[in-house]
């Protein structure tokens, strides 16, 4: 398979139609080795538009790899800039984490699966973003790393409702990312609080992903 032709289209026909003009996040999907990222098995599908299950080590983590576009428009709606630091529930195989690091100073990512942690630090070691720090840890509970303030926070899965402390855990200005609601009907949101901190709310795209462990119902997340 000639990789760079399939990540070279990967840009032109899924992601850039897809409303991404952000040439930074455009020029980081074609830098960044996505095949790198996948399982094994699935590698021939790194750039297809479709969601890749992420089996490791035979086990099946229940969680995916979104399709390239919806990671793309998701960074895009952050606006990322340098010297910020983000944190992101849902580690995966670290491939948005990768995203995010690609403009960001700092990335904590939390990810409550072992066998994903582990699988996630090779691969973003192998693509040589020591900005990034993966714990293994439950995103949905509070620990030193969600109570801390940040800029950017990423659900990387999909939630009933935005939980309202880690909304509180955003800087004034910061922004978070989430795929919102419940099966057949999901949104992803790009919520900004503003300086009153007031959580102003902008709609991007209809979508679907798997809910994130501990999040499925209402959080235990108290403060």
């Amino acid at each position: 398979m000639d990789f760079e032709r399939a990540r070279f289209n990967m840009v032109e026909q899924q992601i850039r139609p897809w409303r991404v003009l952000d040439q930074a996040v455009l020029e980081s999907h074609l830098q960044l080795r996505r095949e790198d990222f996948v399982p094994p098995a699935m590698r021939q599908l790194a750039f297809s538009d479709v969601e890749i299950p992420l089996h490791i080590d035979s086990v099946d983590s229940g969680q995916c790899m979104l399709a390239p576009k919806v990671d793309a428009r998701l960074v895009q709606a952050l606006e990322i800039k340098r010297g910020e630091s983000v944190l992101e529930i849902g580690t995966g195989s670290g491939w948005m984490a990768a995203l995010l690091a690609s403009r960001a100073m700092r990335v904590v990512s939390l990810e409550i699966h072992e066998g994903l942690a582990n699988f996630a630090r090779e691969n973003l070691k192998r693509a040589g973003l020591y900005q990034v720090e993966v714990i293994h840890a439950d995103g949905s509970k509070p620990s030193a790393t969600t109570l801390a303030e940040w800029d950017v926070i990423v659900l990387s899965g999909s939630v009933e409702t935005v939980p309202n402390e880690l909304l509180g855990r955003l800087k004034p200005g910061g922004r978070l990312a989430a795929i919102v609601g419940r099966r057949p009907v999901m949104q992803a949101q790009c919520i900004t609080k503003a300086a009153s901190g007031a959580p102003l709310v902008e709609n991007l795209f209809e979508t679907i992903a798997p809910s994130l462990i501990g999040f499925s119902r209402p959080s235990h997340f108290r403060l």
